[in-house]
Parts: structure tokens; C-alpha cells; sequence
């Protein structure tokens, strides 16, 4: 449990004292966030905002575990290597989108079949080498098992192939779900934060009544958790919990940095990572219901326009510009709907241990 309040604390002063450098280097490089035409007439202010803020938050967790685990002087485990390059591999495609958006101060990165490809690679390798990474004398687990899962491992086996594509779907669906919900100041940092901390009660949780303890019940109710490095998974999350809470110092409103593809795409598949390896991927849908309704909201607008003759649901989408569309303040959209986040960890907090409870 040390490792985990430690893993949060050096996140947290890695990004409080990173991201200032940081909003000097692409202030000065003239990295500045173009905004899109169409949103709120509010945003048109932010033109210019240093973006890629992401790196910071990237950058903060991994030298956070790293430094935990030489602190500690404990050995890396799979599990949340898998997760930390998941991250990283995502935002060097967010990277790429946000450093072509500057390049051409036009709200267009890479070409959404590029962008694609990009998450579809780190999804495919991530899936494969969480299945198949090998066991050693200390785990009897793979990473990532092969039967869909809840609050805990369902009865519903997949196999191989289909648990690949569903876990490439689940990268492809949090890092769009987390992208599309960053469009306003501190909102998808903020919303991340409490999402990836209820990975850090799951993580240490998990470890208490981990499957490879002694004694462990493997059915019933208040049964084990057949899930390999909960605690090292939880560590992950303390870190990135930490490197949000820095990061959004100063990225809430006004904010000075933003984190653009490359912190959305990392951070939306670091959730997926963590739901695949502690085997709670339908669950995520409820921890992250605030990503899920915002990611509807886009379906259903484009749905609508495409089948209904050009009429809109919203007069925007993401939900949260439609919001400030209709006179909601930017701070009031962002509160309100961290406010949603929280009820929707907090019911899915709920549900995981209502799992143990019943052993379901």
C-alpha cells in the first residue's frame, strides 16, 4: 500500500512541476490548440492554448512507476508494463494527430483511417500480448483472460480470437470515449481522475483477496480474484491519478495547457488496459458511464443527421458543447458533469462490491 500512496505522490509533483516547463516549451514553440469553427463561440479565446499536454501526464506516470519500483526495489510486473506501453503507444498516435493540427493550425490531424490503424496497432498488440504472455513459478495467470468479464471473470468464454477483437474494440471505444469528452477546460482530466482512482480501490482490493493467496475460496460468496499483479495494477493507477491531479492545476478553467489526443488517447487506453488485466471490462462502461453517454451522444447525432434528412438531436455534439450552447457556463458544464462522473464511479464501486459480496 506504501508503493501506491508513493507512486501517486511522485506523479503528483512530477506534473505540478512539469507541466509550467511544459506550457513554456510549446508557448515558445508555438504549439497552440486551432479550435474547431461550429463549437461554442466561448472557445474562440482559446485559440492558441498550448496543447499536447498530454506528454506531461505520460511522461509523470511512467517516471513515477519507475521510480516506485526502484524505490521499492521491486520487479516490473506484466500486467502493468502491458498497460504503461498501451498508454504510451496510443499517445505517440495522439501525438502525431495534435503535432499535424499544429502544423497546419487547421482542427485537422491525421486522417481518421491513419488514426485508426495507429489505435488499432496498440490495441492488437496489447490484446495479444496480455493473452499469451507467459506465466512464470509466481502466477498461475496470464494478464488478460480469455473469458468476458464484470466485476469479475463471467462464465461467457470468448477464445482467443474473439477475446482479441473485443479487447482491440474496448482500446478503440475508452480512447475515443475519452478523447471526445476533452473539449472542455479540465473536464476529461478531472473525469479521468475519478475513474482511474477506483482502479486503485479495485487494484489493492484485488490484491487482499487475490486467488494466489493461501487459503483463497475459489467459488461462492466473497470468493478470490484469479487476476495476476492487482497491486501492481494499482500502483499504475495511483500514478496516473497523481499525474492528473498535477496536470490539472492548470487545466481547468482558464485553462493554460491542454491535453489534447495525445493525453486523451493515453489515458482512455490506460482505462481499457486496467479493465482488461483486473477483468472488470464490462464494468468500465459504468465507471466510465460519463464517457459512454458523451460517445452516444455523438453516434446518435451523426445517426440523426445522416437518417433524418439533416435534422439534429443536439445542437452540438459532444453532449458538453450542446450544454453550453443553450447558455450553460463552460465551469458549470465541467462541475456538473464531474459530478455525474463521480455517481457513475460511485455506482459502479457499488456493483463490483455487490460482486464479491455474492461471489457473482
Amino acid at each position: 500500500m506504501r508503493a501506491v500512496l508513493l507512486a501517486g505522490g511522485l506523479a503528483l509533483v512530477l506534473s505540478l512541476s512539469g507541466t509550467p516547463l511544459a506550457i513554456r516549451i510549446f508557448t515558445r514553440r508555438g504549439y497552440g490548440q486551432p479550435i474547431r469553427e461550429d463549437g461554442p463561440s466561448t472557445h474562440k479565446v482559446k485559440h492558441g492554448t498550448p496543447t499536447m499536454g498530454g506528454v506531461v501526464v505520460i511522461l509523470g506516470t511512467l517516471l513515477a512507476y519507475a521510480l516506485t519500483k526502484a524505490v521499492t526495489a521491486k520487479v516490473p510486473t506484466a500486467s502493468a508494463v502491458l498497460v504503461l506501453a498501451l498508454m504510451a503507444g496510443l499517445g505517440l498516435v495522439g501525438f502525431l494527430d495534435d503535432y499535424l493540427k499544429v502544423f497546419r493550425q487547421r482542427n485537422l490531424g491525421l486522417r481518421a483511417r491513419a488514426k485508426a490503424v495507429g489505435q488499432w496497432g496498440c490495441g492488437l498488440a496489447f490484446a495479444i500480448l496480455a493473452l499469451f504472455f507467459p506465466s512464470d513459478g509466481a502466477h498461475s495467470y496470464h494478464p488478460a483472460s480469455e473469458y468476458l468479464s464484470f466485476a469479475r471473470d463471467t462464465s461467457l468464454y470468448l477464445g482467443p480470437i474473439l477475446f482479441v477483437i473485443w479487447a482491440v474494440g474496448l482500446v478503440i471505444g475508452s480512447s475515443n470515449g475519452v478523447n471526445l469528452t476533452d473539449g472542455a477546460d479540465g473536464l476529461a482530466t478531472g473525469a479521468c481522475l475519478l475513474v482511474f482512482s477506483s482502479y486503485v480501490f479495485i487494484g489493492v482490493w484485488q490484491d487482499g483477496g487475490s486467488c494466489e493467496r493461501p487459503g483463497a475460496l475459489p467459488t461462492g460468496p466473497h470468493a478470490c480474484y484469479a487476476v495476476r499483479d492487482p497491486m501492481d495494477l494499482a500502483i499504475v493507477a495511483a500514478a496516473v491519478v497523481g499525474a492528473c491531479a498535477g496536470f490539472l492545476w492548470f487545466n481547468t478553467a482558464p485553462a493554460q495547457i491542454f491535453l489534447g489526443d495525445t493525453g486523451a488517447l493515453a489515458l482512455g487506453g490506460g482505462l481499457a488496459g486496467l479493465a482488461i488485466c483486473t477483468g472488470t471490462e464490462l464494468l468500465l462502461a459504468v465507471l466510465g458511464g460519463l464517457f459512454v453517454i458523451t460517445t452516444l451522444s455523438v453516434v446518435l447525432q451523426v445517426a440523426s443527421y445522416r437518417y433524418r434528412d439533416g435534422k439534429r438531436i443536439f445542437k452540438i455534439a459532444p453532449l458538453h458543447h450542446h450544454f453550453e450552447m443553450i447558455g450553460w457556463p463552460e465551469t458549470t458544464v465541467v462541475v456538473r458533469f464531474w459530478l455525474l462522473c463521480g455517481m457513475f464511479v460511485g455506482i459502479g464501486l457499488a456493483l463490483f462490491y455487490a460482486g464479491w459480496v455474492s461471489g457473482a
